[in-house]
């Protein structure tokens, strides 16, 4: 880097130095608690290597991130758009900033960036991982090491390399639903020895020295089949764990499996640490996206952090964002936290106008004047005004901030016509933006159901009542969403948060259907609107990071120390020649056969003829299938119906929180 350079990088930090203080502030009063943010100034080139970095400077060498590179910068090249930010999970957070971009942008940028950071420490799922992360040091160890093994002379570059292809290929085959642990050691798990057999022939024992020694119940024992036992007990998802513990690497000169070299099994490990710390990722993108995204209309629009003379640049960023086609994370998730915000705030105001005297369920819509209620919530000027009526405020009021109100009053050079929000607390600000009352949300309360009043009335156990609506509206708390946000925030992921809240009524108010190929018509359309089938649908893109759930079945597969893998089959059929690309990758981190059971769909051309006729889709015919892979060709069988019924999914399994959160 040139003088000059470092120079301009210097002078745009330094023009953003008190917006991200100011953004730091103002997003611990709107309740964040992010971790401390370091901000990069990085021009184009940087940003696109961080970009194929996955948000970080150094990683271990290999091909993968050079493709990433070249993918990035023609797509920023030929299909327009830019990168607005990067930021990774790690105390402390590093967020990076282009250069180029307009100060508008980098305000957003910030504002986006603290509501993130917020996420990655408070998120349960990313304490999976770790309680405080060292990402940055732990992948520069991770690169140094591989680096270390790609410059040992006594290993081929070309073989540690090929071994990193082999293990990528499951790199989302781990169990993002345990946290992480180290890996099995082979020696401390007795299931090691289900390979004794064979073992027992490269000893070339005669029958008799074999029957004496080695028994059949010892045998057996060592196997791991006395009472039908199964290896492992159960079906386990961290593929790779299991390789780390069972496998074997295949030898091309001897033609049969070997024990593992020591960088091989240190790699393997590596990268399954590496793959667990980005699962969380993974598996809250809608989640993350939406939560930086609403916080940053929050900070941005709500709050003025964009200037007047900035506005219609940041209008125009936020368009680009919640604009782009197909499923859009940002959108989605923004649109949701929206619901959920929406949706406690409602169920508080009814809960309370439901205990006003002589209002019930059955009479609701002509007891109570939802337009003058709404009116009644409008914040109250003190918040919504906070230096307007600057003498009218008082320390003792818990939506005033005391001590900010005591410098200003004092003459300290607290900028509070700039940011006004310094003079408010949480509970402030909470009144200060009530979603109900914003003009885009104000029929939120009305398209309240006559089931959902009697099922909200049929869980009011106080006996406590209101005089008046007014009375009982007094008593609202303001900050109920935002309290339920944060509550969610904490223990969902992706597919828990659509189960919970991808209701009929999300899917209706913000119309939303279901796309997809059709084989009447051999094109895609849009198929459904029914909230149900929008569901399952969307769900299925995000179950296992919206990749086929992939579970090792049986590390001695028909005692013939052969690998099993099983695809847990929910309707989506899985691409047959991947399945064998994959197959030939896992054969050289076991060493022997591997064999996948799934289950394949077929189509009857007659059926498909009749069903086009009638204007609806074909049922398949659903066919157990076993794919066998032997180090040289593969073998295809038909299973029986009762071979994969331990692989059918009746319905998918959302309930994906470890045990003890339930």
């Amino acid at each position: 880097m040139s003088t000059d350079d470092r120079f301009h990088k210097q002078r745009i930090a330094d023009g953003l130095t008190e917006p991200a203080r100011a953004a730091n502030e103002l997003a611990e009063k709107l309740g964040l608690d992010p971790f401390e943010v370091n901000y990069w100034i990085v021009d184009y080139d940087e940003m696109n290597e961080l970009i194929a970095y996955g948000g970080f400077q150094r990683r271990y060498p290999h091909w993968r991130w050079g493709m990433s590179y070249d993918r990035q910068r023609k797509q920023r090249q030929f299909l327009g758009g830019k990168a607005f930010e990067i930021v990774n999970n790690d105390d402390p957070s590093n967020a990076f900033l282009q250069e180029s971009n307009e100060l508008a942008d980098q305000k957003a940028v910030i504002t986006h960036v603290e509501a993130h950071a917020d996420f990655f420490r408070n998120n349960e799922w990313f304490r999976m991982f770790s309680e405080s992360p060292d990402a940055a040091a732990m992948l520069e160890r991770h690169a140094d090491v591989i680096a270390e093994y790609m410059d040992d002379p006594e290993i081929s570059r070309e073989a540690v390399e090929e071994w990193i292809d082999h293990v990528l290929c499951l790199e989302d085959n781990v169990d993002q639903h345990r946290p992480f642990s180290a890996a099995l050691d082979p020696e401390d798990d007795p299931a090691v020895t289900a390979d004794i057999e064979e073992r027992l022939d490269d000893l070339d024992l005669s029958e008799e020295v074999r029957d004496e020694v080695f028994d059949e119940s010892f045998l057996d024992s060592m196997t791991g089949d006395e009472d039908g036992a199964a290896f492992p007990a159960e079906p386990e998802l961290d593929v790779l764990a299991f390789l780390a513990a069972h496998g074997k690497a295949y030898d091309e000169a001897s033609e049969r499996a070997s024990e593992y070299e020591e960088w091989q099994r240190e790699i393997l490990e590596l990268l399954r640490k590496e793959a667990y710390y980005f699962a969380p990722q993974k598996m809250t993108k809608v989640m993350n996206e939406g939560w930086a995204s609403y916080h940053e209309s929050r900070m941005m629009a709500d709050e003025n952090f964009a200037g007047d003379d900035e506005f219609v640049s940041y209008a125009d960023h936020m368009a680009q964002v919640l604009g782009s086609p197909g499923l859009n994370p940002y959108k989605l998730g923004f649109e949701l936290w929206q619901y959920v915000e929406n949706r406690r705030n409602r169920r508080a105001v009814i809960e309370h106008l439901l205990r006003v005297e002589g209002v019930t369920w059955r009479n609701f819509g002509d007891s109570v004047d939802l337009d003058r209620v709404l009116e009644y919530l409008e914040p109250d000027p003190v918040v919504s005004d906070p230096v307007g009526n600057l003498e009218s405020l008082t320390p003792d009021d818990p939506r005033i901030d005391a001590e900010t109100l005591e410098r200003v009053r004092n003459g300290e050079d607290v900028d509070v016509e700039r940011y006004p929000w310094k003079l408010l607390t949480y509970r402030g600000m909470a009144e200060r933006h009530y979603s109900l009352v914003k003009r885009e949300h104000r029929g939120f309360l009305g398209r309240i159901t006559q089931s959902e009043l009697e099922r909200i009335a049929r869980y009011l156990f106080e006996t406590d009542r209101y005089g008046s609506v007014e009375a009982a509206l007094d008593d609202v708390d303001r900050a109920a969403g935002w309290d339920r946000m944060f509550e969610v925030r904490e223990s969902h992921n992706d597919v828990t948060f659509l189960d919970e809240f991808l209701t009929e009524e999300f899917v209706e108010a913000n119309e939303y259907f279901t796309y997809e190929f059709t084989h009447t018509t051999g094109d895609f359309r849009a198929t459904s609107t029914a909230a149900e089938d929008v569901k399952k649908k969307l769900m299925l893109q995000f179950t296992n990071f919206g990749k086929p759930t992939i579970a090792v079945h049986d590390g001695n597969f028909r005692n013939r120390n052969e690998l099993l893998l099983a695809h847990h089959y929910n309707g989506v059929q899985l691409d047959l020649q991947q399945a064998k690309q994959t197959l030939e990758r896992v054969f050289e981190l076991w060493g022997r056969p591997v064999a996948l059971k799934t289950i394949r769909k077929e189509f009857d051309e007659h059926d498909i003829e009749v069903a086009r006729r009638r204007d609806r889709e074909p049922e398949p015919t659903e066919r157990g299938t076993l794919l066998r892979f032997d180090g040289e060709s593969f073998e295809r069988e038909d299973l029986p119906d009762e071979e994969i019924a331990d692989i059918r999914a009746t319905e998918v399994d959302y309930d994906t929180k470890p045990e003890e959160w339930l």
